[in-house]
């Protein structure tokens, strides 16, 4: 194996063919009181079909390891502290992205006496993917660029 994958870097030098990917981008995702719609299509984005690691991007299981806090739902008021406490466990640089319009404040739930309000209002937010719930496309629209975002802040 090894001398295959060396085989292979010096076929790519000697062809001058692309390096693959500009880096990866490590999710953590948190549902702040969503449907599950937003899930739904995350999932979706990430199977085989749209396949959101073969640009780098996946979904980590801690917020420590995390570049980006990908939140979905309205953010509730049993939420809002597990929200920020994933925040502040995420090392800088960090980015927070909104996923669907519930997180957005616009969703279905935006005048529950259960929601927070806007994630907005509880975290800085760099990145707004609307939908309800967005396309697997949209969300890869979405977080396509903060590869470029990142490799630029490191």
């Amino acid at each position: 194996m090894f001398l295959l994958l060396r085989d292979l870097r010096r076929a790519r030098r000697d062809a001058a063919l692309p390096r693959g990917p500009r880096g990866a981008l490590q999710l953590r995702h948190v549902d702040a009181g969503s449907c599950n719609g937003c899930e739904h299509e995350l999932g979706a984005a990430s199977g085989p079909a749209y396949d959101l690691s073969r640009f780098g991007i996946s979904i980590t299981a801690s917020p420590r390891h995390a570049d980006v806090l990908l939140v979905t739902g309205p953010v509730t008021g049993g939420m809002r502290v597990a929200l920020e406490r994933a925040y502040e466990a995420m090392s800088e640089p960090r980015l927070v992205a909104a996923l669907g319009d519930c997180a957005l404040g616009c969703g279905p739930f935006r005048r529950s006496p259960e929601a927070a309000g806007r994630l907005e209002d509880v975290l800085p937010v760099d990145v707004r993917i609307a939908g309800c719930p967005p396309s697997p496309d949209a969300i890869a629209a979405g977080l396509i660029p903060l590869l470029d975002r990142r490799a630029g802040a490191g």
